[in-house]
Order: structure tokens, then sequence, then C-alpha cells
């Protein structure tokens, strides 16, 4: 074995971690300005085709997965809810079908306002979907206009209103630090957000991202980092006060309504992500690997058929567990304890023993020899936090 590849100190991870999966459905009505997601305007939606494809995915995928059982189901995109429930119907028949997804799986599907009604919702829900996430962003028609939404203020309030009708659990996706936005506005979002009893909320500060006309070509003007700073603090203040559980860096949940999802990432669980651009963590026994499929959602169906559609496999190696690991775990506000670390690496902590030494030393990281837990300063500063965890060979 090459000496840049992982040498577990124990021989192995002797327990796999919780598998989910991850269905990329990549078209929007339009693409917004800020977005550098793998998402595709659609002009027309070749659903059927595509459908075919992630399930010729997922068969392919089998040898990897085989014998594990699946947690939770995610459709991401796009805009998922672009599909006929008709669609997400057969590709949940074809999941249940080929592997061994457990009975009571958390199924997610992300919604644009703009795009769902009350039979589509009803229907999402008859095809076996527990949970939509609905990516509201603001309340206020300026604010959505200058995100380039395709969604008014109207169409917002009604889609809340339909996921708190057709679903006992639902997150809604709201962003801060838009162009133009004051305090007040930020905290009127929340308040509005608050009159549906989410039972999550997911609050994002917007960042201008390279490759998208907010970060290339037309750069907004946005509330300086004081401001930002204020907004995030008031956020959390006004949910935590309403019993909201703030348990990860930009989620939000009421007791008992956690993304199962989200939080096999944030621990370093297994993923298998089928569908155009998708990426995969998978662990074996002596090596964990990751995956990305062809990026372009045409070649991506195209390269199904052909067997050709991983576009990158990258094996793990020693050097970069610990950050890859920390970089999830510690966006947990409550951290991890300090024994999953080696439960999902297969590494001893003392491989990164120097950088938790630095992280305390610098108040990044709480004293605890029983957990892995950032400090408020840590969960402040996560960026600098987790550069104390990249290493080199």
């Amino acid at each position: 074995m090459a000496e840049s590849v992982i040498r577990f100190h124990s021989g192995g991870l002797t327990i796999q971690p919780p598998l989910s999966l991850y269905i990329h459905l990549p078209w929007c009505v339009k693409k917004c300005p800020y977005c550098d997601f793998n998402s595709h305007a659609a002009q027309t939606l070749p659903e059927a085709a595509y459908i075919d494809a992630l399930l010729l995915d997922l068969e392919r995928a089998l040898p990897d997965i085989w014998g594990r059982r699946i947690h939770t189901v995610f459709f991401g995109g796009g805009t998922p809810s672009l599909f006929s429930a008709d669609g997400i119907d057969r590709i949940l028949i074809g999941v249940r079908t080929l592997t061994q997804l457990m009975p009571n799986a958390e199924i997610t599907l992300e919604a644009n306002p703009g795009t769902v009604e009350a039979a589509r919702f009803s229907g999402f829900r008859e095809a076996g979907v527990t949970r939509v996430s609905l990516g509201i962003q603001s309340f206020n028609p300026r604010h959505l206009q200058a995100l380039g939404r395709i969604h008014d203020d109207r169409e917002a309030h009604r889609a809340a209103e339909l996921a708190a009708t057709h679903f006992d659990t639902f997150n809604l996706d709201l962003m801060y630090a838009l162009p133009g936005q004051t305090l007040a506005e930020a905290r009127s979002d929340i308040d509005t957000a608050l009159t549906f009893q989410p039972p999550h909320l997911s609050a994002y500060h917007l960042t201008l991202e390279p490759n998208t006309p907010f970060g290339h070509t037309a750069p907004p003007q946005l509330p300086d980092d004081d401001l930002a700073a204020d907004m995030q603090l008031e956020i959390e203040t006004r949910l935590t006060e309403t019993g909201m559980q703030h348990y990860e860096t930009s989620a939000y949940a009421r007791p008992g309504h956690i993304s199962r999802h989200n939080l096999n990432y944030w621990q370093f669980g297994d993923y298998l992500g089928i569908g155009a651009g998708a990426h995969s963590k998978l662990s074996f026994h002596d090596r964990i690997v990751r995956h990305m499929r062809v990026k372009h959602p045409q070649q991506y169906m195209d390269a199904v058929k052909a067997g050709t559609h991983i576009a990158d496999s990258r094996r793990l190696t020693r050097a970069d567990l610990p950050f890859e690991f920390m970089m999830n775990a510690l966006r947990l506000t409550d951290g991890v304890p300090a024994a999953l670390f080696e439960a999902r690496t297969g590494l001893s902590l003392t491989a990164c023993a120097g950088a938790l030494e630095r992280a305390r030393g610098k108040g990044l990281l709480e004293r605890d020899a029983i957990r892995l837990k950032p400090t408020l300063q840590g969960q402040r500063f996560l960026n600098d936090l987790l550069t104390l965890f990249l290493m080199h060979e």
C-alpha cells in the first residue's frame, strides 16, 4: 500500500457508518444569480429519460453498498419539485426495489415556492416523501427580486402554508445579508417564517461565489460584516427564544425535527449520490473513497448507459481525514463524541493531537476529553478552526 493511503491503526473500520442516498435533479426554471450549484435552466425536462438513467446509475452502484440499509433519502437540485409526483414515485419505487430502504426512512424533497401547488404536494406525500425543504429565501418582494427568484412574496406564503398542511415536518430556507437588507428586514423575515410554525429552519448568509453573476459580472452591494454579524445574532436569539435548537451552523430545529439526512453528513456518515454531478462518500473496511458523477445532465445520461458516468474517484489519504472529519463534525454546535473520530476514520485521535491542542489554546475548541465541541468563538470563526486541521503528507 502506498504511503499516502490510509493506514488504519486497528486493522480497518470495524463498523460502517449509516448510509444515506442523495438524488440530484439538476433542472430549474431559471438559474439564480448567486447560485453555484450544478443546476441548469430547463427548456424542456427529459423526466422519463433522466429517471431511467438514475435507476441504472443506482443499479450499477449496488456492489458498493451491498447489504447496507439506507436511512435517509434526499432529492436535491436544481428544483426537484419540477418533477411530477408520478416521477418521484417511480424513483422511490426503484429505490425500494433495488436497495434496503428502511421503513422509517426520512425522505426529503427540495421545492421552490414558484413550482408547487396543493395537488403536487399531496402527490409527493403519497409517493413517500416525508419532508419538504422550501427555498423561500425571503418574504420581502424587493429582496426576492434582487435575488432573481421566480416566486413572489404571495407564492412564498402560499408554499409555506401548503408545506404545513401536507407534511408533519418541513424546512424553510431563508437567507440574510441580502442586497440592501436592514436589520429590521432580516428580523421581519424570521418573524414571518415563525408564523407558519416550521419544525426546521435554515438561515444562510448570502455569499458571493466565483463563477456566478453575483460573484463575477454584477456583484451587488451587501451589508457590511458588522451588520451581517448583527443579523446572525438577531436570528439566533429570535429562534432560540421560540424553543428552536441551533444545532448546526445554519440550522435550527424543534425537538424531534433535526434533519436526519444532514446530520449524517455532519457526523461523517456515508452517502451514495446518484444523478448529474452527484457526490458520494463511501467507507469500506480498508479505505474511504469519494466519487463524483459526470456533471452535465445530457452527458451524464449518455455516460450511464456506457458505464462511464463516474467522472472522478479519489481515495482519502491519512492526511485528508482529520480535516474532512472536522469540516463536518465541527459545524454541529454541540460537536460530536471524541470516539466518533476513530469510528468514522479508522485513525486514532492522536493523529491530530497537535491541531487539537492548538485549537484549544486559541479558545476555538472546548477543553473536553470526551467530546469534540467548538466554543462559541469557534462557531463564529469556524474557518479559522478548520484550517488548523489541514495536514500534509
